[in-house]
């Protein structure tokens, strides 16, 4: 019998590679660009959040601690969430885990086999397609379109579920597309979860970062006896700890118990410390985050303003997050031709929205976490390429 050697897993050798991250290190090449691309506040982590991990570690928060998180922080974050969702949560129905991504991870984890099917929305985070392909899942992309507001419709998903349909992943509110899901989808896809006996991921990592009369409604809130959801979410958008890696798993205690153990295979645990600062996060005072987002609705309020004003490009006024999805079907480039021309002609990075998906195409994902003067910087650039279309 003849062994064939093989150097390299199909899975790691076919993993999907993201495109924002190939503009990402396009755009190292452009140093002096200004940078509408990455997702992160450019806020500092407030002080009496930074002072508490610092505590931390003078007091030697620096040892292994409990896989699934430390009792206080676990019971900080069911504290405030049963609050929110007017249902019991205790420490149980929480993990601990090292950032939203990993949180994604165990979810899906817990959720998912080989050859099952997970459905999607498209365009979305583009990880999502590389945690299910890492489990030999099945992406199910949903078309999300502008006609509709951007909003992921239950309709739309019910037409792709079969019994091989292990679990959908939402995410409300939508990064790339800044829209809010509506109270009455989330009850229809509660009730199909039910009806086909799937599990309903739930992204929430924007669920504070809302505006105006948005009202963001999550999967945990919609009936008080469904219990077929995970909800991940973090520290990192609304409290500028990007760099903190402290993300959470919300669920039933049947579907959070094995995270632990899946936890002490890979990681082990969260540094304590780290978790002594999301804990004064949770538990401290939360002006800093009504600033953020403040900040965040003016600089929204700012680049739509300056969009509407540029030929072949237009935009819905997002309802959340700080992302902007532009339309720039008018330029008759695709996304990456237009993301290439603006960053190696007019010194502009951006995120193609092909990078999210087939139906991103035609779009660019803007990013206004960034300063105002850097909006209007970053707007005159995209208004002097569009003069040459």
């Amino acid at each position: 019998m003849t062994h064939e050697y093989r150097r390299i897993a199909p899975m790691a050798q076919t993993y999907p590679a993201s495109n924002i991250r190939k503009m990402f290190n396009l755009a190292l090449d452009y140093p002096e660009a200004v940078k509408l691309t990455v997702g992160e506040p450019d806020f500092n982590t407030p002080a009496h959040i930074k002072a508490a991990g610092i505590r931390g570690i003078e007091n030697n928060q620096t040892r292994y601690v409990a896989n699934a998180g430390i009792l206080p922080l676990r019971t900080a974050i069911a504290a405030k969430y049963a609050g929110r969702w007017n249902r019991e949560v205790t420490a149980n129905n929480v993990m601990v885990s090292f950032g939203a991504m990993e949180a994604l991870t165990f979810a899906l984890d817990v959720t998912v086999s080989p050859g099952e099917e997970v459905i999607i929305p498209d365009p979305s985070f583009p990880n999502y397609v590389g945690q299910i392909h890492r489990l030999g899942g099945v992406a199910v992309p949903v078309p999300v379109t502008e006609d509709n507001d951007f909003k992921f419709r239950a309709e739309d998903v019910r037409s792709v579920i079969t019994d091989k349909t292990a679990a959908i992943i939402i995410n409300s509110p939508s990064n790339p597309l800044g829209s809010v899901m509506d109270r009455a989808e989330l009850e229809t896809i509660a009730d199909l979860a039910e009806e086909f006996g799937f599990t309903v991921i739930s992204d929430e990592v924007y669920d504070q970062i809302t505006f105006d009369d948005a009202q963001f409604t999550s999967i945990a809130e919609v009936r008080p006896g469904f219990d077929r959801f995970l909800v991940v979410n973090s520290f990192s958008k609304t409290y500028a700890m990007t760099g903190w890696r402290c993300g959470f798993v919300i669920g039933s205690v049947d579907l959070i118990a094995p995270m632990a153990f899946l936890q002490e295979g890979i990681t082990s645990s969260l540094p304590g410390f780290v978790q002594e600062a999301a804990l004064a996060a949770i538990e401290g005072p939360q002006t800093d985050v009504d600033m953020m987002v403040q900040s965040y609705a003016q600089r929204r309020d700012l680049i739509t303003e300056r969009i509407a004003g540029i030929d072949g490009i237009s935009m819905l006024r997002p309802e959340a997050t700080f992302y902007a999805f532009a339309n720039i079907k008018d330029w008759g480039l695709t996304s990456w031709e237009a993301a290439t021309a603006l960053l190696e002609n007019h010194g502009l990075a951006t995120i193609p929205g092909s990078a999210f998906g087939a139906q991103g195409e035609g779009y660019l994902r803007l990013t206004f976490s960034v300063a105002p003067e850097t909006i209007n910087t970053a707007c005159d650039r995209i208004a002097d390429f569009a003069a040459t279309r």
